[in-house]
């Protein structure tokens, strides 16, 4: 049996998938304007790398992607556990 079939039953198992785009400083003036609608520019554009995190363990990294009018992370490199 492979190690992907004797985990099989916990795919239902939800995990949480972080990544980050991006971290910013913002003054308190600017942090209380912020309402519903408000953009926050980052640095990063399509194209770019980015780690992924599962449980809080770096596990791979991807690429920025735009996927019709969404952002989207293509994995470009995943370490098996």
């Amino acid at each position: 049996m492979t190690p992907l079939e004797e985990i099989a039953p916990l795919g239902d198992v939800p995990v949480e998938i972080e990544v980050e785009l991006d971290r910013r400083m913002l003054t308190t003036e600017e942090l209380l304007h912020l309402a519903e609608g408000s953009v926050i520019a980052t640095s990063r554009s399509a194209g770019e790398n980015i780690d992924i995190y599962i449980g809080g363990v770096l596990c791979g990294s991807g690429e920025i992607v735009v996927i019709e009018n969404s952002l989207g992370i293509r994995i470009t490199d995943f370490r098996e556990f």
